[in-house]
This record gives C-alpha cells, sequence and structure tokens, in this order.
C-alpha cells in the first residue's frame, strides 16, 4: 500500500505521515516547502517506508510506481500566509487539486481532499453542517483561500460524478498540536509567542467570536476513518466545544505566570463570528468524535510549543 501525501512537511500532513506508516502504508510526501518544514518529518529519516521529495504540485505532475492513495493536503492554511501568497493559494487549490485528482484517476487510487471550515466563510447558521452551503465573500482578502476550497470541493465532486474517482472530502476546522508554527498568525500559536516573548495577548475586535479546537491526534483519526469509508461528501472534523476568542486568551494566558496583559486590536476584514462544528454526520457515519479535552492537549502542545521558542532563541 503505497499513498502520496501532498503537503506532507506540513503540521497536518506530517502527522498524516505518522498516521499513515503507522497502518502499515509506505509514504511519499510531496512539498515544496513553501509553509511546510522538513524538521516536522526529521523523525522519519531512515525509514525505509517513507520518502519525502520537494515538488511543487501546482506544476505537472508525474508519480513513477503503484500508487493505491492520494491524500491533497497542499496548501498555506493559516491567514497571514495565504495573504503573503494569494497566487499560490488559487493555484494550489485549483491547478494542484486537477492535478492529484488527475494522479487518482490514472493510478486508480482513492482520494481524499483537505477542504476546511472556511468554505463557511463568516457563517449565519450555528453550528454548521454539511448542509449549510456558507456565506462567503468571494473577492474579499480571505477569498483567496475560502473559494480555492470551495473550487477544490466541486473539482472533487466533478471527478467522482463523471470519472468515478473514489474521493473523500474532509472539512478541518481549528486543529492545534505540536508541529504548528510559533507565531503563524492563528490564535493558539499568536497567543504562546507573545507569552514567551513577553508581548501582549492580541486579541481582536472584542473577543466574542468562538472557535472550537481540535487536538490534533483526534482529527488525524477522523481524517483517516473517512478516507477508508464510503461517504464522498463533505464531512466535518472537529471539536464542537466553543468558547470565545477571549476566553481562549485567558485560559493561554493563565500558563504562563507573570504574563502581559490582553489587548485588543482592530477585527480583521470578513474574520468569521462563530465557527463550530456539527459533527453528527462523523458520529453517525465513521463512529468518530474528539477524545483529548483542550486541557490535555494543551499540555503537549505547549511543551513543544516552549522548545522550539528555546531552539529559535540565541542564548543569554
Amino acid at each position: 500500500m503505497r499513498a502520496v501525501v501532498t503537503g506532507g512537511a506540513g503540521f497536518l500532513g506530517s502527522h498524516l505521515c505518522d498516521r499513515l506508516l503507522a497502518e502499515g502504508w509506505e509514504v511519499l510526501a510531496l512539498d515544496n516547502l513553501l509553509t511546510g518544514n522538513e524538521l516536522n518529518l526529521q523523525h522519519l529519516k531512515g525509514n525505509p517506508k517513507f520518502r519525502l521529495e520537494k515538488k511543487n504540485v501546482s506544476e505537472p505532475l508525474r508519480v513513477e510506481g503503484e500508487v493505491r492513495y492520494v491524500f491533497h493536503f497542499a496548501s498555506p492554511a493559516s491567514p497571514p500566509d495565504y495573504l503573503r501568497f494569494p497566487i499560490e493559494t488559487l493555484k494550489v487549490g485549483s491547478i494542484a487539486t486537477m492535478n492529484t485528482l488527475d494522479l487518482a484517476l490514472e493510478k486508480k487510487a482513492g482520494y481524499l481532499l483537505a477542504s476546511t471550515s472556511e468554505c463557511y466563510g463568516d457563517p449565519d447558521v450555528t453550528p454548521q453542517s454539511e448542509t449549510y452551503w456558507g456565506h462567503v465573500n468571494p473577492i474579499g482578502p480571505r477569498s483567496v483561500y475560502d473559494e480555492a476550497k470551495r473550487f477544490a470541493e466541486a473539482t472533487t465532486m466533478a471527478y467522482h460524478r463523471y470519472h468515478g474517482v473514489d474521493t473523500h472530502i474532509v472539512r478541518i476546522f481549528n486543529t492545534y498540536g505540536p508541529r504548528m508554527r510559533l507565531n503563524d498568525g492563528r490564535a493558539l500559536p499568536n497567543f504562546v509567542f507573545q507569552a514567551l516573548s513577553g508581548q501582549p495577548f492580541t486579541v481582536y475586535g472584542d473577543g466574542k467570536q468562538t472557535r472550537s479546537f481540535c487536538y490534533v491526534s483526534d482529527l488525524i483519526d477522523g481524517i483517516y476513518k473517512l478516507s477508508q469509508s464510503s461517504e464522498h461528501f463533505p464531512t466535518n472534523i472537529g471539536n464542537p466545544t466553543e468558547l470565545t476568542i477571549y476566553e481562549f486568551a485567558k485560559k493561554i494566558r493563565a500558563h504562563f505566570p507573570n504574563s502581559p496583559e490582553i489587548i485588543h486590536e482592530p477585527l480583521p476584514e470578513d474574520d468569521p463570528k462563530q465557527r463550530c462544528p456539527d459533527i453528527s454526520k462523523a458520529k453517525r457515519l465513521l463512529g468518530w468524535e474528539p477524545k483529548v479535552g483542550l486541557e490535555e492537549g494543551l499540555k503537549l502542545t505547549l511543551a513543544y510549543f516552549k522548545e522550539q521558542f528555546a531552539r529559535l532563541t540565541p542564548a543569554r
């Protein structure tokens, strides 16, 4: 069993590689390292069942040999990343999605698209179920990511309907855990970086916007189960426990004695006011729900961030 994982050096992609290897797969990870990091895969060096190839999957894609599954996880995923790389984000959601689907079609392989809760935009329905079509600004600054993923979903369904590719679509909600980049623009790494570097915690707007946080091992478990299922339509995977960003900032701040105060900055354009998954479909079809509580997950993640910060900070 050989799987191709695009974006394999990224936060989620690297954890997916670990899970596939644990399940007995051989893994070829493809990544151009635009936002991924080879250090996320350093522990796999020397593993005869794993190989990393530096490749931009938005360019013509050719993979020799048997491929049983294609997991398309390549894309900038945090707002600062996709705002810095808007064209690359659009290409990886469109051209690269077609390239990877063509690969699955050629190899008669299964296919899983890593989509996102951003497909729901700034929702006027909560929690968000897969039947909700979303409320997305198609020309706003975030649209390069939102619309790329929506196009990727449409393309994936077209290949399933018209070419018979065995496709699956996961809509990923906020996820955290080791191998996230410090200060990558998302709430948790930003707060931790600010705490470790003595900066005030930055909360955008009044902080009443909500998010839900799923630990990475739970997310990967749901994704793997979905990949082995017969479900072709989008499926939410995330933690339905919802809390405000201000509450979350206070929770993180409590882990850092004498940490700076919380300050407020203007809310970015089109920032979602609520983000919470309805996971009843995943429960019903996959027997999946998150197991790792927030405090347990934070303990593991904060330990990783502290090690990462110590490596990045010159010794005094």
